[in-house]
């Protein structure tokens, strides 16, 4: 079968959809599939390039203004790349992650072709909306136009799906699409199980216990409450912080440490490769999310996966992998006190850590990624064999809100 995939993330800006678009590429491709897969390029120059069996084309794309890191194609030129590409690849399936520019470029197009549409969402308003200084003043307002938008132009999909079923019952309350189906983003179990069976021999010297932050550095990831909660675990634990990833809050938040005399106990430790994020499970004792906006959360299940308790926001998806006192706990959002409380009597109970950490394994074994790759083959599968041609005036008109 021949797949086409795309989505406005893409892997140096390190997030969620990036990492799982990657992941699903690569895992068709191994399963024989022949794979062209979408992103903007990092640098703005449009290449086409291969990279793992799977034929990377990345289109022309310009920085985002006030994001001097955040790249996003433009309107015209994507529209003519991703008609080039689709020539070029002429897929069976189109699969995209996002209804931005990139997306809705790609919808379009397997449209015009007739070819079948698979729309996975990851989008929640609280991603997008403060980081758009015009918009942020009004947000229900721009969250509801952004539900509009995504409405429009996922309606052009014959499937729909999200990450988890929070996500799914997310997708029917803010908008009037077709049900969605949930399916996991997916961890490599194997390659993070080795982090539990083989600790970072670099940190085998270390004093304390460390837990670990992996993410990007942006507010609806609420680090400044991470922060402010670490400063009131005791010092007697000797407890360490490690915060992985980039994003544009880092020089407040390391300003923030430093206020708060965390100086030695808290590293920012930037933007890792696979590896080193593997490592960096590996030498970590507890996992702790306190987003507030996660549909899923890749990060917290690959800690999982490594078998890492953990201490979670009680938001969103959050709680469909954290089952509180089981393998970890949640917290109420905002709420310092308690996630100061909940990482104090983690950090501090090896015993309580090993059986939460057991646990955490045990649920992420329910996520495979080789089973969800294998349950968007059979979904590709079944559309390409029921393919229902897709008139291309039909649908509603897939233009940017205004």
């Amino acid at each position: 079968m021949k797949i086409l995939l795309g989505a406005d993330q893409y892997p140096e800006y390190i997030n969620g959809a990036a990492t799982f678009t990657r992941r699903l590429a690569t895992g068709l491709a191994a399963a024989g599939h022949t794979v062209d897969l979408l992103w903007p390029a990092a640098d703005g120059a449009h290449r086409t390039h291969l990279d793992q069996g799977v034929r990377v084309h990345r289109l022309s794309s310009v920085t985002l203004p006030g994001r001097p890191r955040m790249q996003v194609c433009t309107p015209r030129v994507v529209d003519r790349q991703v008609e080039q590409v689709l020539q070029v690849a002429r897929p069976d399936v189109v699969h995209v992650q996002s209804h931005l520019l990139l997306g809705r470029a790609l919808v379009r197009a397997g449209r015009r072709a007739g070819v079948p549409v698979v729309a996975t969402n990851h989008f929640m308003p609280e991603n997008i909306v403060p980081h758009v200084p015009v918009v942020r003043r009004f947000p229900r307002l721009a969250s509801r136009l952004a539900w509009r938008d995504l409405e429009q132009v996922y309606a052009g999909a014959q499937l729909l799906t999200a990450p988890t079923g929070r996500a799914v019952d997310l997708l029917a309350r803010a908008t009037r699409l077709a049900p969605a189906e949930a399916i996991s983003c997916g961890v490599d179990l194997d390659r993070f199980g080795a982090a539990a069976a083989e600790p970072d021999a670099a940190d085998a010297t270390r004093r304390g216990p460390l837990a670990l932050f992996v993410g990007r550095l942006e507010p609806e990831k609420n680090l400044d409450q991470l922060l402010a909660a670490f400063a009131r675990v005791p010092t007697a634990l000797g407890a360490r912080l490690e915060v992985v990833g980039m994003g544009s809050r880092r020089g407040q938040l390391e300003e923030q440490a430093r206020a708060l005399d965390l100086r030695g106990r808290v590293t920012f430790t930037g933007a890792v490769d696979d590896d080193e994020l593997v490592a960096a499970c590996g030498r970590a004792d507890v996992f702790v999310m306190p987003g507030t906006a996660e549909l899923q959360s890749l990060a917290t299940l690959e800690a999982m996966a490594a078998g890492l308790p953990v201490v979670a926001a009680e938001a969103m998806a959050l709680p469909h992998l954290v089952q509180d006192g089981r393998n970890g706990h949640l917290v109420p959002p905002g709420d310092v006190d308690v996630l100061a409380r909940q990482l104090t009597r983690l950090l501090g109970d090896p015993p309580l850590r090993t059986r939460m950490g057991r646990a955490s394994r045990a649920v992420a074994e329910g996520h495979a990624l080789a089973a969800t790759v294998a349950l968007f083959d059979e979904r590709y599968t079944q559309l390409v064999e029921d393919r229902r041609p897709v008139p291309a005036a039909a649908g509603p008109d897939l233009a940017l809100v205004p």
